[in-house]
């Protein structure tokens, strides 16, 4: 079987999308439709629905992905093998959280296209769900998740850095008032607007707020940080984001930090598959992402 086909189908897997894969792989969005044809009549089963928006995976495109991302795998040790002690190139797939991807891995991908330019780093945006998932089923190398920590037997979890966080609102807001110091009612009191569940600062911090006794906090959670803070600055409400997230509506003066209860940073765990194997270019990405932290 043609290999090409599986990476076909694994992308499209992926980003769910013919022109995407096409523009990954680059190749025409014919090529990827005549490549997936050709592996199910191999296969003998129908992988995707093909649907308005894009493609999704039919019930034996599941079970089969996880067959063909072992394949690749094997195929990737192969190349590897036969390039002896050359340098490090391929592609290596990294997942992370929408701050992560905005604000600190650009300059991670900056520094190894200087230092190893065979290596192809492709971001999707990844939360802790959808990063784990990603990793078990072949589509991530790394993943970068912001969480405490990870309790998977079959991932590793090392601690590379933590993002500070910050409750912000919009300038002028009542609770920004220099030496003003909120308490957890007064926080209560105001609407929030927070990242998706499973961002482990935001459920947290609403877990904290709906504990409180009295009236339930107004909590709206946006899939988008942009979103959140984009309420927050037209007056809307309060928010719990990375300080990095925020540092330009600090700067131009639209948001301003509200002085409440501390609140921890949140640790930032570099994720791998315990059992795959990791190449020289997964091995190279990460220790520039260990640099890179490290810097920062």
């Amino acid at each position: 079987m043609d290999t090409r086909l599986l990476r076909t189908f694994s992308v499209l897997a992926r980003t769910g999308n013919f022109t995407a894969a096409a523009g990954e792989l680059h190749l025409s969005q014919s090529t990827v439709t005549v490549h997936i044809r050709t592996l199910e009549k191999e296969l003998g089963a129908r992988l995707f629905d093909r649907l308005p928006r894009g493609a999704r995976l039919t019930s034996a495109g599941r079970r089969l992905l996880a067959g063909a991302e072992d394949v690749l795998d094997a195929e990737t040790r192969l190349r590897a093998a036969a390039a002896g002690g050359g340098p490090a190139a391929g592609r290596v797939v990294v997942g992370a959280g929408e701050t992560l991807c905005s604000t600190r891995l650009p300059g991670v991908v900056a520094a190894l296209r200087g230092g190893h330019p065979g290596i192809d780093v492709h971001l999707y945006a990844a939360g802790t769900e959808a990063g784990v998932e990603g990793l078990r089923a072949g589509r991530l190398d790394v993943a970068l998740l912001l969480e405490e920590q990870l309790g998977a037997a079959d991932l590793t979890a090392e601690t590379v850095g933590a993002e500070p966080l910050v409750l912000v609102a919009a300038a002028g807001h009542p609770l920004t008032v220099p030496g003003r110091r909120a308490t957890w009612k007064e926080l209560a009191a105001e609407p929030f607007f927070l990242h998706e569940q499973g961002c482990s600062y935001s459920d947290r911090l609403a877990r904290r707020l709906l504990a409180l006794p009295g009236e339930p906090p107004r909590l709206t959670r946006f899939g988008s940080i942009e979103a959140a803070r984009s309420c927050v600055a037209a007056g809307l409400g309060l928010t719990l984001l990375p300080r990095a997230c925020v540092a330009g509506g600090l700067r131009d003066g639209s948001l301003a930090v509200v002085d409440g209860p501390a609140v921890p940073d949140v640790p930032v765990q570099l994720v791998r598959h315990r059992s795959r194997w990791a190449s020289p270019a997964v091995l190279a990405v990460v220790d520039e992402v260990r640099r890179g932290f490290a810097a920062a």
